[in-house]
């Protein structure tokens, strides 16, 4: 029997909004040398899905984010998003690598959070949202500093605008971070265990913009340690293992009947 979500609001508020898919991940290897680090990922996120990705450490889930903004390359496979292919070109029957400023532009639409926050240290936290707009988008600084303030003031952080990245808490800078990242307009959002260098205290703010993002429809990918957060505010649970997805589902339905040994091997560990 299905169990259904811990927040059904969350659920409702979404029906409607998933179309077809803003994902597509087809037979994705990744190698390091001679370590196999995804071997054949299949994936589709559907536009306005949240997709949380779990799994122990070395299981390729932060490799598979980077492969699909192309900050990693891949070694064989396809990645589309937003129906447009990923890093490459097909003509003639051929496939080539995109140049590198194609490949920028891609990213464009793609924002992606990591867990050490990323900000530039000698700027401030307007500084560190309007750089995106104005150095890749070429926006106006004006238009950049009125669309920086709007994000700050969405996840809170509109009280701290002149501070530096060193007067902030690790908290405070993760939700720049998302400021940062959202200033850019993304279609598509990555987070790398975005709460995993945080203090405990900490872990509550950022997930709690994080809801509101979902909340308003924002298609997400989520590598997370967070199951709470996987539960409340999941579409689709992914478990990956060795490089490979080993199960999926609705995030109730893997956390609370996994079946595959090695998926309740984990949750054993980490549900505790």
């Amino acid at each position: 029997m299905t169990v259904p979500s811990a927040n059904a609001s969350l659920d409702s508020a979404r029906t409607g909004q998933l179309g077809a898919p803003l994902v597509r991940v087809e037979g994705v290897r990744k190698s390091f040398g001679r370590v196999q680090v995804l071997n054949g990922i299949d994936l589709d996120v559907t536009a306005g899905q949240v997709v949380c990705i779990i799994g122990p450490s070395g299981s390729g889930k932060s490799t598979l984010l980077r492969c699909l903004n192309r900050l990693e390359t891949i070694d064989a496979g396809r990645i589309w998003i937003d129906g447009e292919l990923m890093g490459l070109e097909e003509r003639n029957g051929r496939v080539r690598p995109l140049p590198t400023s194609r490949v920028r532009h891609q990213r464009e639409r793609i924002g992606m959070v990591f867990q050490n926050f990323n900000l530039f240290p000698h700027r401030t936290t307007l500084e560190n949202v309007m750089e995106g707009p104005i150095v890749v988008k070429g926006m106006a600084r004006n238009r950049a500093k009125a669309e920086a303030l709007a994000m700050l003031e969405r996840v809170g952080m509109a009280d701290r605008i002149d501070h530096y990245p060193g007067q902030l808490s690790g908290g405070q800078q993760q939700r720049v971070a998302i400021a940062r990242a959202l200033a850019m307009a993304p279609r598509l959002m990555l987070f790398d265990e975005p709460t995993s260098a945080l203090d405990p205290e900490l872990v509550g703010d950022v997930l709690a913009v994080m809801k509101d993002l979902a909340r308003d429809g924002m298609t997400m990918v989520v590598v997370t340690h967070e199951m709470g957060f996987a539960r409340e505010v999941g579409d689709k649970l992914i478990f990956m293992d060795d490089g490979i997805v080993l199960e999926q589902g609705h995030p109730a339905d893997v956390l609370s009947n996994p079946q595959h040994d090695r998926t309740r091997t984990f949750l054993s560990r980490v549900l505790k």
